[in-house]
């Protein structure tokens, strides 16, 4: 998430009541997690085994709950809770706004586009031409849609990441203050739930097709001209490179990457990479061919225990 404008070190370490280390007047433009983060940015970091990450990233500014050396370039916010802090510091820049409407005045709806009745269209919401949005869709604050979507009835697009730090009292949210961004030509079935990045955004690229009841977790990316069957859940941070397929009920592990015209046939779990231009099967994934052979083999397994024990 960028910024309004530049802020200095001073500025934000003001904002959150902490400590800094750098030129009082550094300049800080936004604040993202590690896996999107960039030049002028905050990350932050509360666990040591996580600090070298941190600190070596292409953050400028690294919100930490240790003082440490400082890399040459770079800047430290000292704080006794990093998480607390990023979330504070979320809720200035991206506060949460009640609605009065259902179709916000501040939404941009382009021209032939048909909203049905019972739609939620959240403030700074754009919505591009020609595109169908059917009944009781929600849409959150800062949403983009593109041209010629269709987007089927009770699909949520932009609710929170699922993500909490266990605290002794209970489970503490990290607040989301990112979006979700659809492409030209995307539909996506009914009843699906799109999460909204935690700083950046959960991107669906031009032309995939999305079947119902799929859910999509922050951050995820989407490449171009994926297809995606019902009852699949992606979790956060995972990124489908273009042309990839994912068939009925598969699960698919946080922070995977799945290669280009890649399959992934029903039913199966990913937890781990996998190459693009392969089709894959069961859990955890593997090469589908592989799979099932290992399946026709313990088919017989009993078979030749049997005939071992008789020897």
């Amino acid at each position: 998430m960028k910024f309004p404008k530049t802020y200095t070190l001073k500025e934000i370490s003001k904002l959150i009541d902490s400590k800094f280390i750098g030129d009082e007047n550094f300049s800080i433009y936004g604040m993202n997690e590690i896996h999107v983060v960039e030049n002028g940015d905050i990350v932050f970091v509360d666990h040591p085994k996580y600090y070298d990450k941190a600190l070596t990233s292409a953050a400028s500014v690294i919100l930490i709950n240790k003082k440490v050396a400082c890399p040459e370039g770079k800047a430290l916010l000292i704080s006794d809770d990093p998480f607390r802090d990023f979330c504070k510091l979320a809720t200035h820049f991206k506060p949460f706004r009640t609605a009065d409407k259902s179709i916000s005045e501040l939404a941009k709806i382009g021209e032939n586009t048909i909203i049905q009745p019972n739609v939620f269209i959240g403030n700074h919401v754009t919505i591009g031409e020609n595109c169908t949005i059917h009944p009781n869709v929600v849409i959150y604050d800062g949403c983009s849609i593109g041209n010629n979507v269709i987007i089927h009835a009770g699909t949520i697009l932009g609710a929170d990441a699922f993500y909490y730090k266990n605290r002794p009292e209970g489970l503490d949210r990290l607040i989301s203050c990112g979006s979700v961004s659809i492409e030209d030509h995307v539909e996506i079935g009914a009843n699906c739930t799109i999460d909204r990045g935690v700083t950046g955004l959960t991107t669906i690229k031009e032309g995939t097709k999305i079947d119902n009841l799929v859910q999509i977790a922050h951050d995820t990316i989407i490449g171009k001209k994926c297809l995606i069957a019902a009852h699949v859940a992606i979790a956060g941070c995972s990124v489908l490179e273009d042309e990839v397929t994912i068939w009925g009920q598969v699960g698919i592990s946080s922070g995977i990457t799945i290669g280009r015209k890649a399959t992934v046939n029903a039913q199966s779990g990913v937890g781990r990479d996998l190459e693009g231009g392969k089709a894959y099967f069961g859990s955890p994934c593997d090469e589908a061919r592989k799979k099932y052979r290992e399946m026709a083999a313990i088919k017989v397994l009993p078979e030749i225990i049997a005939k071992i024990n008789n020897i």
